[in-house]
């Protein structure tokens, strides 16, 4: 998967940022909604796992492969949103990398 990430995402501080456990319990849907992500569901080549965008607004669009595992996108996804909004979360399984460009 990978994240492309200019200065900042949203209006979260420090002080507004969700904890690991919140990224990590919250339905998939609702925390998607809460930090205003749309998501596009594409066809990709066979290895794409996942990609995030930050919007010149700060805003995020996560590009959601057709035919994944829906367990995969909960990972990815979580993921995705932990490291755009700074939030450690455990380490992806070996097989998955987030690569920021």
């Amino acid at each position: 998967m990978t994240l492309a990430t200019p200065r900042s995402v949203g209006t979260a501080t420090p002080a507004t940022l969700p904890t690991a456990d919140h990224l990590l319990d919250t339905p998939l849907p609702q925390l998607l909604a809460e930090h205003g992500v749309d998501v596009s569901t594409l066809e990709t080549d066979p290895g794409f796992t996942g990609g995030a965008y930050v919007r010149a607004d700060g805003s995020l669009l996560f590009v959601r492969p057709a035919g994944r595992p829906e367990a995969e996108w909960e990972m990815v996804a979580r993921s995705m949103l932990g490291r755009a909004l700074r939030v450690p979360l455990p380490d992806l399984p070996s097989l998955y990398e987030l690569t920021e460009l």
